[in-house]
């Protein structure tokens, strides 16, 4: 079971090297023997993200949400968020990139996959072009998608449910994953989130059981 800490992304002690990411040590045995896997196949499962602490979401969401950081809308259209609401430049970030604390990539359970047989790091986008039929990631994802469950991984973003956008590039260790869900404290994350130098702050914590609701548990079960 995660700690509190280890949830929102501010304790790596459950983690262990994976290449030069890190993973929550379940997630890494199982994600490895998938990797082989794929292997004897005939592919080259990449990994370009794993574990992501607190202050490292923390710069990506204040990054979009002052314009320092390219910001698209739920279409995918490139944003201004000296135009914008804060309402609007909000549902926009957290479309395509979590709130600090609530990162599922804070448990160290949930990863992001790419060909690495046919694309660098450098030239993945990660954008949905890349997985559907024509993409690079395309054929790998087909073989994937029947040998997910018996590795214990799963798509939270597999479907659009108003929440996050579709991510065909996430996985998450159902095992861990899920039980880590379930104990999700939001005081803990209102408290981390009011000592914290958010972009934000006040529309964030008055709309924050809105907020998990909408972008922590909408998800596609495994």
């Amino acid at each position: 079971m995660l700690t509190q800490a280890q949830m929102l992304g501010l304790d790596d002690g459950h983690l262990v090297a994976v290449d030069d990411r890190q993973l929550e040590a379940q997630t890494a045995e199982a994600w490895q023997a998938l990797v082989a896997d794929a292997r004897s196949a005939g592919f080259t499962l990449g990994l370009c993200s794993g574990w992501r602490s607190f202050e490292r979401q923390l710069a990506i969401f204040n990054g979009k949400a002052l314009g320092t950081r390219p910001l698209n809308n739920r279409m995918g259209d490139p944003c201004d968020v000296r135009i914008m609401s804060d309402a609007d430049i909000l549902d926009a970030i957290l479309t395509w990139s979590a709130l600090p604390g609530t990162s599922r990539h804070h448990w160290g359970t949930d990863l992001d996959w790419y060909d690495a047989g046919v694309l660098s790091p450098a030239d993945l986008k990660l954008e949905p072009w890349e997985y559907e039929a024509g993409g690079p990631c395309h054929e790998l994802g087909r073989w994937l998608q029947p040998r997910l469950a018996s590795y214990g991984f799963f798509l939270p973003y597999r479907q659009a449910l108003g929440g996050v956008s579709p991510e065909p590039w996430h996985l998450s260790f159902a095992p861990v994953s899920v039980p880590a869900l379930g104990q999700f404290d939001a005081n803990a994350l209102a408290e981390q989130l009011d000592g914290a130098d958010l972009a934000l702050k006040e529309t964030v914590l008055a709309q924050l059981p809105g907020l998990i609701e909408r972008y922590c548990h909408r998800i596609s079960l495994p």
